[in-house]
């Protein structure tokens, strides 16, 4: 493999079962002007499996930026071990670094270069012979291809945000870090790059995404770490995490009003936000849901419909979230 660049040929053989191996990463941040030092990541342990869709939430200050700027080399990490494709970013920094392409948040494209030059000059800057440079192909994947010779300026903002995930891809990484990759994306230009992304990781491509969209990494991802005060408090297949929370809620929709919800059902602590309405959250582990419709029916409640409302990822975000004390 050259030292400069990222050998597509080199990955047939030999692949590693992580793409991603994280053991032990601390960041601590020098104060200045008087004030105490920052740890911004603190023993952190990762594994992101190869040719996973990975997602990487957090609040924000939880430290997510850190690990990805420690991942491409843009911050020095304070100790612990960092492996990208099974090369360590200390020892072997350059190929690390050519294993890894990342989609900042930032729009940071010239606006007088076209896309072609764009992709030209960064696969220029990875040290791919121009024999072996895929700027049509990636162009077309990323749905650019009529606009290769426009200036970036005049791209609309899912279009620059398209050229932002083409530049990552010169150097055929095979992971990809899209850091909140559809800010400020419109529904439609969401959808088109998604697309886009998910015909990445089907054909291979490790994807590593941080965003604030939680019903869009429950969507995506098939596998979750969220991050708080930085430390990882979760981490698991997004199913997994999902059950990690035994609430359920059941609504009961009556086809007539009642004065008040009846004693039968009161063991089920429920509420009754509207008249002809009966609420209850329950924990499944300890309570069926055959229980609850079985003494409605004894009773002869007049249910008319019954609407259910499952546990999602923000309940999971918000618990895991809120419940973590700040690190000193």
């Amino acid at each position: 493999m050259p030292d400069n660049a990222f050998s597509p040929e080199s990955r047939i053989s030999n692949l590693p079962d992580l793409a991603v191996s994280i053991i032990g990463l601390t960041k601590v941040y020098g104060g200045q002007n008087g004030r105490p030092k920052k740890e911004a990541l603190t023993s952190v342990d990762l594994a992101v499996p190869r040719g996973a869709f990975f997602g990487l939430l957090g609040p924000n200050g939880a430290g997510k930026s850190t690990l990805i700027n420690i991942m491409a080399g843009l911050v020095t990490k304070t100790s612990g071990s960092v492996r990208l494709w099974d090369f360590d970013i200390t020892s072997q920094e350059r190929r690390a670094r050519c294993a890894i392409g990342i989609v900042p948040q930032e729009l940071n494209l010239d606006p007088f270069f076209t896309p072609r030059e764009t992709l030209e000059v960064q696969a220029g800057l990875y040290g791919v012979p121009k024999a072996e440079r895929r700027t049509d192909e990636i162009l077309e994947t990323v749905g650019l291809s009529d606009k290769a010779d426009s200036y970036s300026r005049t791209l609309s903002g899912g279009m620059r945000r398209r050229l932002l995930i083409a530049k990552a891809m010169v150097h055929s990484p095979p992971i990809l870090v899209l850091d909140e990759p559809t800010a400020g994306v419109d529904v439609e230009l969401r959808k088109t790059l998604w697309k886009s992304i998910r015909e990445m990781n089907a054909r291979g491509t490790t994807i590593l995404l941080t965003t604030h969209y939680l019903e869009e990494a429950e969507e995506l991802c098939d596998q979750i770490a969220i991050i708080n005060h930085g430390q990882v408090v979760a981490c698991d297949t997004t199913d997994a995490l999902l059950k990690q929370l035994d609430n359920k809620t059941v609504i009961l929709l009556l086809s007539e009003s009642l004065p008040s919800i009846p004693d039968a059902m009161k063991r089920f602590k429920p509420r009754q936000p509207r008249p002809n309405q009966i609420e209850i959250t329950y924990r499944p582990s300890s309570t069926a849901m055959l229980d609850i419709l079985q003494t409605a029916q004894e009773i002869k409640l007049p249910i008319a419909d019954i609407v259910t409302e499952e546990v999602d990822l923000e309940d999971i975000f918000l618990q895991l979230t809120r419940s973590t004390p700040e690190a000193p």
